[in-house]
């Protein structure tokens, strides 16, 4: 004779128990109980709403109220039993209310499902995400706006190819970074958008047939407004993949700031030293200084990027409307938000420690002949053709590597050589100092404009 499992609440459909690997396997009660708290938030959010179009009674309100407190005070308190018996964080609690509060317990879902209810609170979940990812975020921009604004003299290589390109400020640098992260922000508001936009009341595919009020719960619940299609509702999972995309991003460029760091830290760069409390040492060279922050967040941008893909292709043949398969949105999107939190936390507690070796890196820009465009801009100014002026530099260019000088070490009659209309004001642009104050402009490398786009920076920030 079969076995009925009168164990979970939805269990009357089925005359076998449930096999047990099975139970264990379609459980996502593991993960999904960090959901709790919003799960908890939205079931409040309902209920106001039941009782307000008559469904249930302030008795049966103010006992789903106390027993939902009391179990989000076990949660926090780590004494809550999950049971994958339950499935997922949804049923447990609604199981340990009705333990607490009998019949009312057994209201509350009425005019929902899992369907919507899970789709909430993942955009409940998210939402709070955000506001501490964008948190951590400007953490990381003011951190680099404060070591902008100190080195916004300091000169250095810029590079293309990795190879010297021309100087610039080691603040005009940082503040590229900055760039980036304004955009990173932008993302992460405009995402929020979409992802504040409330599914609740499509219950499972169709809409409810009781008369609820969805511009409450969305009010109750600071959603901007409910969904509008019931079928996309319980199904969309565009947000997450956004959300995810904008991860994806964001870690594309901490990554990017991480191999310039590791570089830079570098005995062939020596540019910067990275304080201790962010690098490891060697077990068997005690000379090693590893930068193991900037390397691991390196490596973690590829973690975030593959939760990207993975969301993409779970969606990628799916019918309307829910279907199980969603179950795997929730890790991928749970670990992008971890990865990126803990990430920018790294780089905005390590930024404002880290040291420039102003010396090293204006040694490296002497190297490099970065001045050579300023030479030829030079000539150019001086009414030669500019394929010409680029002629005459490279010319320029081979003396001071066979004579290992940089262009502002040539003599004026060697310089003269290449070209008559070279005179002695040429050496307050050969100079690296007149090569980066000649930038000034709106986006240009001089210090002035790095000062200056660090103060509208904060302007930024501020608002």
């Amino acid at each position: 004779m079969s076995t009925v499992n009168t164990e979970k609440l939805s269990s009357a459909r089925f005359a076998e128990a449930t096999d047990a690997f099975v139970e264990e396997f379609t459980a996502s009660v593991g993960f999904d109980q960090r959901m709790a708290q919003q799960d908890i938030q939205g079931s409040l959010a309902h209920a106001a709403m039941l009782c307000k179009i008559g469904i249930l009674t302030e008795q049966d309100l103010a006992d789903i109220q106390r027993g939902l407190a009391q179990i989000s005070g076990e949660i926090e308190r780590g004494e809550f039993v999950w049971s994958i018996k339950q499935e997922d964080v949804h049923m447990n609690i609604e199981a340990r209310l009705t333990d607490l509060i009998g019949i009312a317990g057994k209201k509350l879902h009425t005019g929902r499902s899992r369907n919507d209810q899970v789709a909430t609170d993942i955009r409940l979940y998210l939402r709070d995400d955000i506001a501490t990812i964008l948190g951590q975020l400007k953490r990381l921009q003011l951190a680099l706006l404060d070591k902008a604004e100190q080195e916004a003299e300091t000169i250095m290589p810029g590079f293309t190819h990795l190879q010297v390109a021309q100087p610039v400020t080691f603040g005009h640098h940082l503040m590229a970074w900055f760039e980036m992260l304004c955009r990173d922000q932008e993302r992460l508001q405009d995402c929020l958008k979409r992802i504040n936009i409330m599914p609740l009341g499509a219950a499972a595919l169709a809409g409810t047939s009781y008369p609820i009020d969805r511009h409450l719960t969305a009010e109750l619940l600071g959603f901007s407004r409910p969904s509008f299609n019931s079928l996309d509702s319980v199904s969309d999972r565009d947000f997450a993949i956004e959300f995810a995309a904008t991860g994806s991003l964001i870690m594309m460029h901490l990554s990017r700031f991480s191999e310039e760091l590791v570089l830079w830290a570098s005995a062939q760069f020596d540019f910067i030293d990275i304080p201790d409390a962010f690098c490891t040492g060697s077990s068997i060279m005690p000379q090693k200084k590893n930068p193991d922050v900037p390397e691991l967040v390196r490596g973690k941008s590829g973690r975030v990027t593959g939760h990207l893909m993975s969301l993409l292709m779970l969606m990628k043949s799916q019918p309307l409307a829910y279907n199980k398969d969603n179950q795997e949105d929730k890790e991928p999107l749970f670990d992008t938000a971890d990865t990126l939190i803990n990430c920018l936390r790294a780089f905005a507690d390590m930024m404002p420690h880290v040291k420039a070796k102003r010396q090293n890196m204006y040694q490296s820009a002497k190297r490099g002949f970065a001045t050579a465009t300023d030479l030829a801009d030079y000539l150019v100014r001086k009414g030669m053709a500019f394929r010409d002026a680029h002629e005459v530099v490279g010319l320029a260019v081979r003396l001071g590597l066979e004579s290992g000088r940089d262009l502002s070490e040539l003599s004026l009659a060697e310089l003269q050589d290449f070209s008559s209309t070279i005179s002695a004001d040429v050496f307050d642009i050969l100079k690296l100092e007149g090569s980066v104050a000649a930038r000034n402009h709106i986006g240009g490398t001089a210090p002035a404009q790095v000062k200056q786009a660090v103060a509208a920076g904060r302007l930024l920030l501020a608002c």
